[in-house]
This record gives C-alpha cells, sequence and structure tokens, in this order.
C-alpha cells in the first residue's frame, strides 16, 4: 500500500509541476488556456477558477489514468477560433514565446529538483561517516592498496580541485560518476585514526567498462559499504550459526587463518566457505564477553544465481559510524542546483551512451522499477523520499528534453529550424516526424518495462 500511495504522490507532484510550468507562462504570454489535465481518459474531477485571471476561463482536470497530463491552449490548428480571440491563440505567438512556453515544463522540473535537494540540505540528513570498508579481493579499490578502515576526508576527479567528503553517501556519489563518465578519482585519506597523518590515493576507475550501473560495476570499483565491525546480529534458529554455537553479539577475529577484518570482508568470507557445492567446515576465533573462544563452523549451501555460496543463517556487521549532514541556505541552494547540474549531465551523457552502444540499455527503467524505488525510500524516511523525487524530477525534465518530436525537446528543435530557416515545419513533414517520434517512444517505453519485469522478477 505505501508504494502504491508513494508513486501517486510522486506521479501526481511531478505531472502537476511539468504541465504549470506550461500553463504559467502560457497566461503570462497572454495565451488561453483551455484545460489543465493532471492524467488522461474519464474526468475524476472538473473544477474553474473561483476568480480566474482576464481572458482566462481554463477548465482543470483530475483524470482517471494518472500517467501523463497536458495543457490545451487556443489553437487555430486544432480548431475555429474567434477573430477578436486570434491574438491569444498559441499558433499566433512569436517564435520566442512559444519556445518558452514548451521549454517552461522541463525547465520547472528541473527548479523543483534543485529545491528538492536544497531541501534535504537545509533539514539535514543522518548518513554513514566515509569510513572505508574492506574493498573486494581483486577490484580496483584493492590494487590501489586501500585495506579497510581508511577515514575519506576528501576527493574529486584526477586533475580537478579535492572537494570535503562528509559522508559514505557523497563518496559512493563521486565513485558512482566517476565510473559512469570514466574518470579517474583522487582520494585523501586518514589511516589509524589520522595518527599518520594524511595520504592521496587514485583509483583508475577510467579503465572500468562501465556498461551498466548496477551492483556489479561497484563490486568491481570495489567499495560496497561503510566500516562496520565484524558483529554477529540476530541468529537465525535452526541456521549453520546457531548449529556452530555462534551467538548475537559475538566478534569474529578470524576465519580459519584469515582475519576476519570488517563486517564485508567477514560476509565475503562466509560467501567464500564453500568447496565442490559443500560447506567447508572452519574454526573460526570469535569475542565473547570479553573471552576469546573457538568455533568450528560449516555454513550452509545456498545458490546465488547460480553461484553456490556459504550462509550461517545471522546477520552480520553492526550499523556503522553515523553523521548528520546540515547545510546552511545559501549552501545549501547552491549545492541543490549543483547536484541538479550532475545529475543532469550525467543522465544525458548516460543516454548518449546507450545511443552509440557504450552503454547498455539495460539502464533504462520505467513504472515498475519506479514505483519499487518510491515504496522503498518512503519506508526510508522523509528525506530519502525527498531524494527520490528529485532525481525523478531531473529524469523528467531531461527526457523532456530529448529532441524527439513528440516531446518537449522536438517542438524545440521545430522552432530551431524555423529561427534559422525563417520559416516552420510543413504539415506534412511534421505528420512524419511525430509519427517517427511515437515509434521511438514505444521502444524505449518497451525496453523499460522489460527491464522492469527482469529487475524485480527476474
Amino acid at each position: 500500500m505505501l508504494t502504491v500511495l508513494a508513486f501517486l504522490v510522486a506521479l501526481g507532484l511531478l505531472i502537476a509541476v511539468h504541465e504549470y510550468g506550461h500553463y504559467r507562462v502560457a497566461v503570462a504570454c497572454g495565451v488561453k488556456v483551455l484545460r489543465f489535465s493532471i492524467g488522461f481518459g474519464p474526468a475524476l474531477l472538473r473544477w474553474h477558477a473561483r476568480r480566474p485571471r482576464p481572458g482566462q476561463d481554463t477548465e482543470f482536470v483530475l483524470g482517471a489514468f494518472p500517467l501523463g497530463g497536458y495543457v490545451k491552449m487556443l489553437d487555430e490548428r486544432e480548431g475555429p477560433v474567434a477573430a477578436f480571440e486570434r491574438d491569444r491563440a498559441f499558433n499566433t505567438q512569436p517564435l520566442r514565446a512559444r519556445a518558452a512556453i514548451v521549454a517552461a515544463g522541463p525547465a520547472a522540473n528541473l527548479v523543483l529538483a534543485v529545491l528538492l535537494y536544497a531541501a534535504v540540505n537545509w533539514l539535514g540528513v543522518s548518513e554513514p561517516q566515509p569510513v572505508l570498508g574492506s574493498p573486494v579481493a581483486g577490484s580496483v579499490a584493492a590494487q590501489a592498496g586501500l585495506q579497510g578502515g581508511e577515514r575519506v576526508l576528501a576527493g574529486g576527479f584526477d586533475g580537478d580541485a579535492l572537494q570535503p567528503v562528509r559522508s559514505f553517501d557523497d563518496l559512493r556519489w563521486l565513485l558512482t560518476r566517476g565510473a559512469l563518465d570514466g574518470q579517474d578519482v583522487r582520494l585523501q585519506l586518514a589511516r589509524d585514526g589520522g595518527v599518520r597523518g594524511s595520504e592521496e590515493v587514485v583509483l583508475p576507475l577510467a579503465q572500468l567498462d562501465a556498461r551498466d550501473a548496477d551492483t556489479k560495476l561497484m563490486r568491481k570499483v570495489g567499495i560496497l559499504a561503510p566500516y562496520s565491525p565484524p558483529v554477529l546480529g540476530e541468529v537465525m534458529a535452526g541456521g549453520a550459526g546457531e548449529h556452530a554455537g555462534l551467538r548475537k553479539g559475538d566478534i569474529v577475529l578470524r576465519v580459519g587463518e584469515q582475519d576476519a577484518g570488517d563486517a564485508q570482508h567477514l560476509r565475503d568470507l562466509i560467501r567464500a566457505q564453500v568447496l565442490d557445492g559443500r560447506g567447508l567446515a572452519a574454526t573460526w576465533e570469535v569475542e565473547r564477553g570479553g573471552r576469546r573462544m573457538y568455533l568450528r563452523v560449516t555454513p550452509d549451501v545456498v545458490s546465488d544465481k547460480g553461484t553456490p555460496v556459504g550462509r550461517i543463517s545471522a546477520y552480520v556487521g553492526a550499523p556503522p559510524a553515523m553523521t548528520t549532514v546540515r547545510y546552511g541556505p545559501v549552501e545549501g541552494l547552491v549545492l541543490g542546483a549543483q547536484r541538479t547540474w550532475d545529475v543532469s549531465a550525467l543522465t544525458l551523457r548516460m543516454m548518449g551512451r546507450m545511443v552509440t552502444g557504450q552503454a547498455s540499455v539495460k539502464n533504462l527503467s520505467g513504472p515498475l522499477t519506479i514505483a519499487d524505488y518510491a515504496g522503498k525510500s518512503a519506508s526510508l524516511g522523509f528525506t530519502q523520499y525527498l531524494l527520490f523525487l528529485a532525481l525523478i524530477s531531473v529524469s523528467l525534465g531531461v527526457l523532456n528534453l530529448l529532441p524527439l518530436p513528440v516531446l518537449d525537446g522536438g517542438h524545440l528543435m521545430y522552432y530551431l529550424w524555423e529561427a534559422v530557416t525563417g520559416r516552420s515545419i510543413s504539415e506534412a513533414w511534421m505528420e512524419r516526424l511525430q509519427r517517427g517520434g511515437v515509434a521511438v517512444l514505444l521502444v524505449m517505453m518497451s525496453i523499460a518495462l522489460f527491464n522492469d519485469v527482469a529487475r524485480l522478477f527476474g
């Protein structure tokens, strides 16, 4: 129920903001707006403003199918227009006014994203401290000499000035951008609590084949989670952990001949405790109540996407150390605009790479994935839901600016042609381009829906 509600609220808000951008600029340009609709199909609600603007009598509609919306304006191409109202028709407006009205929808979504990111910066959010867990064996981070336990003080792309890293989420965003953009990332680290000062490490992320923005990519980078001590949480009844005598609160020091290190490394050791499809017995050294104990542990074997891995049926790791990240009014707004710009640029680059085959179309997501993430973000709290809304608002704004004839960006391309040549596109060409745009959009939607089903049920 939460997923459905969060999805509908997100969809309604983002569509309303997008269409309000078109509506508000149309009214400001003196164009008569006939209808403002959120959703399609049969009208659930209809109303008119009690005090309409001069020359306006807009009908506001809430449709039964909330997968879009539209603003219908007076237009000679769609029906007869009285002579006395011709100057209020959309098609009779100067080029700059028509372009402004069309661009206002995507612009409204991008402005909303800036405000949402800024709101999160102002409210503050509790995030894990930027202390590294053990890197994945053989990953870029491991090859660069990271061992786990280092605190990241600052980071940036190689060649740029380093910026403070205030949380693990800041670090993850930097690494994601570096991996997807093919840029090396430079980190300033403090080891052993800063006793030995700081040092710099370069992660050569440009060497990665970043076709898919998924968990496999982050495993290649090697930094998956913040540092968490190798402590056992709840031990499930009847599982391998209980049979071996493990208890909640046990601190695991060694598994066989290897140090446990931290929770991430311990999980990797447990998963690897398999030989020929069977659980491999190993002696665990644990600390319980200040005393050291040695237990013989044989994990159960389960299949993870066809690969046999070990499992002890116990929660591994304690919550990481947290920090509250909060910014002042001006800094929060500036950083909100910066995040919106970064996400927009990354989205455009990923779309371009998908067109050229440098990135997989598996990165496209549709309504099922969006609904799933809406529910998950809402369950994590208000600020996480705001971050989700900001991300989807950026995506909606960027998507609508693509030069596809059925989208706002396609209409802006028409106006660019008109500005350059001095004449508008003919009706025949308009119809051909519209059909082509619909076909491309249907293909994109089909791929996104297929990816959704594969992610959620595959």
